[in-house]
């Protein structure tokens, strides 16, 4: 075989060799080259990777937008309680001037002690119902006693029998005396504690307001004479903000003192005819003062039948 043979019959080999790809194909496969497979299946639907461009899409915006939405209060919080805190230091240290209304003030201390002053005479008046209840059933528990020894003692029956019905009757007038102080304490406590407490409520809500308004005041003052537009705005809320419930708290404070002199003009009328009905023996005047406020007593203990006298052999 001559060199050329040689040669062309190694070109025709390798032109009729398939190429490495389809071979290796083949031997993968374990079929033969001309049926070459796909090397990428598609997946069945069961498999297919959900959609997240729309639904998915959307519900994560919706939790960025919430979460952004609490860290942008958090911040304006954070914000303002620095604001706030340094306001009311530089107030007390005397480096930063307050908004007042002095009339306002005046009248909201007034508010003040007239609280505390009507919660200690609620205080005390508590003091006398629970003494005058421990001291009703001493008395009658000292009736009983008297009564039981009058049918037991012939002798001294009259006195014990007399000395047994003025303790009931003291008994059934202190009843009237405390049903006649349980009202007056009851609308003393919603008086003080509810009504006026409502008030100063709001009181406080403008306080806070006050020191809001200040605190943004302050900060434009220190900026000199270029305060950036947000600064501006912020002024100007917190300054209608604070000029509301200033006048909230003005017509507040009204009211609540009309309501006042009326409540406590009768209730103090009933505590002076109640009492003084009592201590005097005025059972007729004492059911007559609990009468006019429709206040109802307690009806009287029944008291025991008498027993009758022990055979004497």
């Amino acid at each position: 075989m001559s060199k050329w043979q040689s040669e062309r019959s190694i070109h025709e080999m390798l032109k009729d060799t398939p190429p490495i790809r389809e071979s290796s194909d083949s031997i993968n496969s374990g079929t033969e080259a001309k049926f070459p497979t796909s090397r990428s299946m598609p997946f069945p639907p069961a498999y297919a990777p959900p959609d997240v461009s729309q639904n998915g899409g959307a519900g994560s915006s919706t939790l960025l937008r919430t979460g952004s939405t609490k860290l942008e209060s958090l911040r304006n919080w954070g914000v303002s309680t620095y604001k706030c805190t340094k306001q009311i230091l530089y107030e007390k240290l005397g480096k930063s001037s307050r908004t007042v209304d002095t009339e306002l003030e005046a009248q909201i201390e007034m508010l003040r002690e007239t609280q505390r002053k009507y919660n200690g005479i609620l205080r005390l008046s508590s003091a006398l119902t629970a003494q005058l209840t421990a001291a009703g059933h001493t008395q009658r528990a000292l009736g009983e006693a008297f009564a039981e020894l009058a049918q037991k003692s012939p002798e001294l029956q009259n006195q014990f029998l007399y000395n047994a019905d003025t303790q009931r009757s003291l008994t059934r007038n202190g009843e009237t005396l405390l049903a006649a102080l349980h009202f007056f304490n009851n609308s003393l406590n919603t008086l003080t504690n509810k009504t006026i407490e409502d008030t100063l409520l709001t009181i406080r809500q403008y306080e806070a307001a006050r020191v809001e308004y200040d605190a943004y005041r302050s900060e434009l003052e220190a900026s000199g004479g270029n305060p950036p537009e947000l600064l501006l705005g912020n002024i100007e809320r917190h300054r209608r903000h604070y000029e509301r419930l200033r006048d909230d708290s003005a017509v507040k404070l009204k009211l609540l003192h009309e309501n006042r002199v009326k409540v406590m003009n009768k209730q103090l009328l009933l505590f002076h005819n109640a009492v003084s009905a009592y201590f005097s023996g005025n059972n007729v005047a004492l059911e007559a003062a609990v009468r006019h406020f429709n206040i109802h007593s307690p009806l009287p203990a029944a008291s025991p039948p008498p027993q009758p006298l022990p055979r004497t052999a």
